[in-house]
């Protein structure tokens, strides 16, 4: 008996789904007051083995693809421990088959499991945050029901897993090993434990908030959204990814520029063969701070924050040639200041650049605003600020309603989005005309 069967049968107000006799009677408690969320601490089967071997796989693979209905996903990265957003573990949960926990680095083509599931409607939590690394190793849905953004568009006022856990179902999890190294091996069973919960009630989650979405006229809504995320294609790499160094806005001088990004590709280029985050390797600051300083020796390097004594002497020579690299690179080669502009200015120069435009703008954020709150729901989920900048900034000549709807459309917004924001951008765009 694990500690946590023990502190389940010492108390017996406490339950495990599918235990009904664990809940407390109703008398108990006086009717006005919310009763207390019920502390999850097992899984209904227990924790499931871990499957390492490609026997275990098979098993796991046909024992999913004889299951029925919709199956829970989720995932566990190293984030902040190791390079890149890799999956360290993957869980699974699927009526008649149970929970599955799969360890990608023993298995890492999970392949078989995801052409098995290729036409079941996959439950995640915060479905972006997962996809990228579950397609990495062969796992993509084609359907998919993403309960966080369910919560958002139902008007949830939190929406993280446990809060929609408890204030849906009633239930408590434990959300303590969120930021652990799940790269460690081997896992430790508190680990485990917490993994398997994570998707114990993700069925019974999805299927009370698609209630809820129905109740308030957003499933089809919801439906096209999700429908969104899961025919997205993988995001590019991002553009001269340096420039997002924490404290960049403190750079102004095209060398200075140049450090930050040599320091960077140099430190990328280390966490990458090492394995580790990054940050690990060498701080934001510390390349912040090295920068500002154009340090011309390793004693001056020494003194800046980052590079103080527990870097050994070897590191610093290493930085220090680094950072005489870049400050030997001819004026050609440096950065130029700022990114290409692909947008619109930010807001804040809209008023000096084109008055007629931050008319056109302040006219559709006060609308959009308003329905927003309407709806109950936030307004990015709505719209999101940046299609609204773009259409403001460049209008239609002829702003017509279909006219708006197509520029919409060009934009990525849904179809229910489009007919719920186009009156309103429309009516914008023509009072400050």
């Amino acid at each position: 008996m694990t500690d946590a069967q023990e502190t389940t049968a010492a108390e017996p107000d406490l339950r495990i789904p599918g235990d009904e006799r664990r809940l407390p009677p109703p008398s108990q408690a006086p009717a006005d007051v919310e009763p207390a969320p019920i502390p999850l601490l097992e899984p209904r089967e227990g924790i499931p083995p871990v499957v390492t071997t490609a026997e275990a796989l098979a098993e796991v693979v046909a024992a999913f693809a004889a299951g029925t209905g919709p199956v829970a996903v989720d995932a566990e990265r190293a984030s902040g421990y190791r390079y890149g957003q890799r999956a360290y573990l993957v869980q699974l949960r699927r009526a008649g088959a149970g929970s599955a926990l799969i360890d990608p680095v023993g298995c890492p083509d999970l392949s078989t499991l995801g052409d098995a599931l290729a036409d079941t409607e996959w439950i995640l939590h915060a479905a972006t945050q997962d996809l990228p690394c579950l397609r990495e190793i062969g796992m993509a849905p084609s359907r998919l029901f993403d309960t966080e953004l369910a919560g958002r568009l139902a008007g949830f006022p939190r929406v993280g897993l446990g809060a929609m856990v408890e204030s849906v179902l009633g239930y408590a999890l434990e959300k303590g090993h969120s930021a652990v190294d799940w790269s460690t091996r081997p896992l430790p069973e508190p680990w485990l434990r917490y993994a398997a919960l994570d998707v114990e009630l993700l069925v019974d989650l999805r299927d009370a908030l698609e209630k809820e979405l129905d109740r308030q006229g957003k499933l089809d809504w919801a439906h096209q959204e999700f429908d969104a995320i899961a025919s997205a294609p993988p995001a590019p790499p991002r553009k001269d990814p340096w420039r997002r160094t924490s404290g960049m806005h403190k750079v102004r001088r095209r060398r200075q520029m140049a450090i930050v990004r040599e320091l960077w590709n140099a430190r990328d280029k280390i966490a990458q063969r090492r394995d580790v985050s990054p940050g690990k390797v060498l701080s934001d600051t510390a390349i912040i701070e090295a920068a500002l300083a154009v340090p011309l020796d390793t004693q001056t390097l020494t003194a800046l924050p980052g590079f103080g004594h527990r870097m050994g002497r070897r590191q610093l020579d290493q930085w220090q040639a680094v950072v005489d690299r870049a400050r030997a690179l001819p004026d050609l080669e440096l950065p130029q200041p700022g990114q290409a502009m692909t947008g619109p200015p930010p807001p804040r120069s809209w008023a000096d650049k084109d008055p007629v435009a931050a008319a056109r703008l302040s006219a559709a954020r006060a609308a959009v605003t308003a329905l927003a709150e309407e709806l109950n729901m936030p307004q990015e989920n709505l719209i999101t600020p940046d299609t609204v900048r773009r259409v403001c900034w460049e209008p239609p000549a002829d702003p017509s309603p279909e006219a708006v709807a197509a520029s919409l459309a060009t934009y990525g917004a849904r179809q229910w989005q489009i007919d719920l924001v186009t009156p309103l951008l429309t009516m914008a765009l023509g009072a400050a005309a």
